[in-house]
């Protein structure tokens, strides 16, 4: 029988329910227990696709092309698992479903409603979760706060599981317990409230997660446990850390793992030792560097989240830790904004604002041979840079931003109806890229074909490759199905990288991905030489 676990959060947003999600599906991981992932999110829009990355962070993309919520990144990375389009619904898409079905007559002329109807779309989506039955454990996170108005219908769908399902149904509360630090003390005020409100939805969590900056004493998770009806055992404290792959370990040390073994009825078949022992690793590392991060929404950090966690795997695979300057493409004035760094990253983005920032810093790491790395909108910015200052082409450009520049080096190439796609012509989901055998991706990936994830409409111009690569520009990296440039890198550079993909999506922590390992390495030869 299927297990569900449900995580819900109160008090207020970005608790860090995805991390705690992620976290307690690494646990079970390591207990041996065969786990998946399913995100709600309460929003009306089908997908994340269309959202202002300063609306909901980055989108996350899996390898079968459906465009997600962020924290299925970190169920990937904690996990070790691949996601695909039924682990994130959204209210747009049961609503969507439920007028499609009923235009079609499927409800043979009944009153459509939020209950039954609705409820139990909801429900069929989480169970689809599980349809072959390959997984114990479901671990569901409903995103929002308990009591937001656009939830009721999902905790209605928990409420109706648990009543059924009984002892298979799990569900975990987060919330937050403040430190006010004129009084010196806890406060459990807020949680009592969270739960409460829960009661009133008629649910009431197993386990209590309290995300805190100091440890609970005792005295806190006994007053929490009485006035939250929740056994002590399961008030779980959730302390602040430097480094979320540390959450996990510390899970264990106040013993969630137990807990849940406990309450899900599951027996444990082992005690994997590896997560701990790469936390073990990140605690001993001392060494800092600094890599340059240029994009045009740095103002919110989740914009770049994976980018972000692929610089750490780069960094606990060298050994050292990756400090991250934030460079704002629109307003960057000369090559001073580069300075202290060892590398430079320009990520994938949409739109023209910043656009000439990011070529202008691009041609300074390509002039002094500082590390570069340009992914997605980062090579298309590359291949711009380089038309113009080195093969002086002076208008080209890219037709997403000047339809009618004299050079559209970059422009949107018409894809055959078999190639996998949503939207016209984006590119999105996993795609083969073979590699050129005697070049620095080949001996960075170690392999003749690799597969990588793609979120993109436009695509290098063809039309240019033969001056381009005149140049000494070469392009390592080829979709052979439509003869799509896939990656480009230019060889007298101590390492200049631009790849059409997002190679951070399949960066996980105990194995970093070439590129970004690679990226890093680079990084700090630069770093050495600076400092001879």
């Amino acid at each position: 029988m299927t297990k569900y676990v449900f995580v819900t959060g109160g008090v207020l947003s970005s608790l860090g329910k995805g991390i705690a999600t992620a976290s307690i599906g690494r646990i079970l991981k390591n207990r041996g227990i065969k786990v998946t992932f399913l995100k709600i999110d309460p929003y009306i829009n089908v997908d994340p696709g269309t959202l202002s990355p300063y609306q909901h962070g980055e989108v996350y993309v899996t390898e079968d092309g459906a465009e997600t919520d962020l924290d299925l990144g970190h169920y990937e990375r904690f996990v070790g698992i691949k996601l695909t389009r039924i682990n994130n619904f959204t209210t747009g898409q049961i609503y969507y479903s439920v007028i499609q079905r009923e235009r079609m007559g499927d409800y043979r002329g009944k009153t459509v409603q939020v209950v039954p109807h609705v409820i139990e779309e909801i429900i069929l989506r989480i169970k689809g979760t599980n349809r072959n039955n390959r997984y114990q454990a479901v671990l569901v996170e409903l995103g929002g706060t308990i009591g937001d108005i656009e939830s009721q219908p999902f905790t209605e769908a928990i409420r109706q599981m648990k009543l059924k399902l009984k002892k298979n149904v799990l569900h975990i509360h987060l919330v937050l317990v403040p430190y006010i630090k004129t009084a010196g003390e806890l406060k459990t005020k807020p949680a009592q409230h969270s739960v409460k409100t829960l009661n009133e939805l008629g649910l009431q969590p197993d386990i209590l997660l309290c995300r805190t900056e100091k440890p609970l004493p005792d005295s806190i998770r006994e007053k929490l446990s009485l006035f939250c009806n929740v056994e002590k055992e399961a008030v779980i404290q959730a302390v602040d850390v430097d480094n979320i792959y540390k959450i996990p370990t510390n899970f264990k040390k106040v013993g969630l793992d137990k807990v849940l073994l406990d309450k899900i009825q599951i027996k444990a078949s082992k005690n994997d030792q590896q997560w701990d022992k790469m936390v073990e690793k990140i605690n001993k590392i001392h060494n800092r560097i600094t890599i340059g991060l240029v994009g045009k929404y740095v103002e919110l950090h989740d914009a770049y989240k994976s980018v972000i966690e692929a610089l750490t795997h780069g960094g606990i695979e060298n050994n050292v830790l990756v400090q991250i300057k934030w460079i704002q493409s629109e307003f960057i004035h000369d090559k001073t904004d580069l300075k202290d760094i060892c590398g430079l990253l320009v990520p994938g983005g949409f739109g023209e604002r910043g656009i000439e920032g990011k070529i202008q810093v691009i041609k300074v790491a390509r002039e002094h041979g500082i590390p570069f790395l340009g992914l997605c909108l980062g090579m298309q910015c590359a291949i711009i840079e380089y038309a113009r200052h080195v093969l002086h082409k002076h208008d080209a450009h890219s037709t997403e931003f000047k339809t009618d520049c004299h050079d559209p080096v970059i422009d949107i190439i018409e894809t055959k109806k078999n190639i996998k796609q949503i939207g016209g012509t984006l590119r999105k989901g996993g795609y083969l890229c073979h590699l050129k055998r005697d070049s620095k991706a080949y001996r960075i990936y170690k392999q003749d074909e690799i597969t990588e994830r793609h979120r993109h409409r436009y695509e290098f111009n063809n039309q240019y490759r033969k001056i381009f690569s005149d140049s000494g520009m070469v392009f390592s990296g080829l979709y052979k199905e439509k003869d799509l440039v896939e990656i480009i890198e230019l060889p007298r550079h101590p390492f200049f990288i631009g790849v059409q993909f997002h190679p951070e999506f399949q960066s996980r922590p105990d194995r970093a991905h070439p590129l970004f390992s690679a990226f890093i390495k680079a990084s700090l030869d630069f770093k050495k030489s600076e400092e001879e």
